[in-house]
């Protein structure tokens, strides 16, 4: 499950167009950073994504990506021009093919080597379903079949894209835009697949043209309402709507670690059998399985954009770090995989987001306003970075990496020695010493 969101450069703070997105995956589901050149590509050549391989294009652009470990694709990313795209499981009455093909982050990924414009992107998107469909697992240790939406945007615009099967439709943004778990383009769009209405029709979804609606005919009912997509993606909306005018990276950053509106200073994550929020966390149950894995936030502009990763799950415990294209990753160590390792970054956090879970309310307090204040450091000095040599940015981004990595090692030195005040409930006791049992980490 996941959250996504654009702000075009007329609703927010400085002109800039603000994206954002909090991918949710199993809490063991590692997320890996990862930038790749731009390159060329022998004529003929094929390119393997996570099931089949395709005919590979002559030239790719340069890449970033937030991705689960063993997928080709990605869940969200951005391209040397500017664009960026987040993608969303979609639950459909369309019967999800099973075999493999291409899954909806391989879709994002493939857009993203191929695409200078949203617009461009979109197309992509569009052939590439058209000529091959979805299809596949997306389940590390659950078998796991969706349908996709996709938040495209660029320096001056975006697009929803949203399909069923080979039925899409897609929605120009305006203004402000969210996405999450269900279908959210209703009665009207800006460019549909040919049959999406009379296939709806034909199956007796709707009765005419009139009464028709994407997401009220194609929605699978269950797996719609127990995704809680529409839930979250009102409160993005609503917090969207208060932020016209004032959103920025740092309105972006709150939003991403929002745990909706009545989460108060006693609020614990592990209460409850449901709890799908934007910062989400799993806990014990069917539908408590997902965990923000992985955040990005970018902010596109004429003048540079920067691309802001946790690299690590749940944002409310993480610190968003900017990368640049010209300036490149740090090294972040191995690849991770669902196996504990203390040598990569997601793993590393994880002992810090996991030892705080214990007692959430008392110990997130602990960072709160020293995460905020390191994030403030670098986001007052922007400007004069996007303005600096790639050489220097390079420097800073290592420098910045450690900094939060030496932060979060003392953090958690502090935390481990403060009281557990709340008892935890035992259900979500037993199911995150279970995520840990699996993934080989000492409770």
């Amino acid at each position: 499950m996941c959250d996504t969101f654009v702000a075009l450069g007329n609703v927010t703070k400085n002109g800039a167009v603000i994206f954002g997105k909090n991918s949710d995956r199993e809490p063991n589901e590692a997320h890996e950073l990862i930038l790749i050149p731009k390159a060329e590509h022998p004529k003929g050549s094929l390119v393997e994504c996570t099931y089949i391989s395709i005919p590979q294009v002559e030239k790719t652009n340069a890449i970033l990506l937030s991705k689960p470990f063993w997928i080709w694709g990605a869940e969200m990313g951005a391209n040397e021009h500017g664009v960026v795209i987040g993608n969303e499981a979609l639950f459909t009455k369309i019967p999800y093919d099973k075999s493999p093909g291409l899954i909806g982050m391989d879709f994002l990924r493939l857009a993203l080597e191929r695409s200078r414009s949203a617009d461009e992107a979109l197309d992509v998107m569009i052939n590439l379903l058209e000529t091959y469909g979805q299809g596949g697992d997306c389940g590390l240790a659950h078998h796991l079949f969706y349908h996709n939406g996709f938040l495209i945007a660029d320096r001056k615009s975006a697009w929803v894209f949203e399909t069923a099967g080979k039925h899409w439709a897609a929605e120009k943004v305006k203004d402000i835009r969210s996405i999450s778990n269900a279908i959210s383009i209703g009665s009207t769009w800006d460019r549909s697949s040919d049959d999406l209405v009379s296939f709806a029709v034909d199956k007796g979804w709707c009765k005419s043209e009139s009464d028709f609606t994407f997401g009220g005919c194609y929605s699978d009912l269950v797996f719609t309402k127990f995704s809680e997509g529409r839930n979250r993606q009102c409160r993005t909306m609503e917090l969207l709507g208060e932020g016209r005018g004032k959103i920025d990276v740092r309105y972006a950053m709150s939003l991403l670690r929002d745990h909706g509106p009545n989460a108060g200073e006693d609020w614990q994550p592990g209460k409850g059998f449901s709890g799908a929020d934007v910062c989400m966390h799993a806990s014990f149950g069917p539908i408590r399985v997902s965990q923000t894995t992985g955040s990005m936030i970018s902010e596109l502009s004429e003048h540079g954009d920067t691309h802001w990763v946790t690299g690590t799950s749940a944002p409310c415990t993480s610190i968003f770090k900017p990368v640049w294209f010209d300036s490149g990753l740090p090294d972040l160590g191995p690849q991770p995989t669902e196996t504990y390792d203390e040598a990569t970054l997601w793993w590393r956090h994880e002992n810090l987001n996991r030892e705080i879970l214990r007692d959430y309310s008392v110990r997130i307090k602990e960072i709160q306003v020293k995460r905020n204040a390191y994030e403030n450091e670098i986001l007052n000095r922007i400007s004069d970075l996007l303005n600096d040599s790639a050489s220097a940015r390079e420097a800073f981004t290592k420098a910045y990496f450690d900094g939060a990595n030496q932060r979060e090692e003392t953090w958690l030195k502090k935390i481990v020695d403060i009281p557990v005040k709340h008892r935890r409930p035992l259900l979500d006791k037993l199911a995150w010493q279970n995520f840990d049992r699996k993934a080989r980490r000492a409770d």
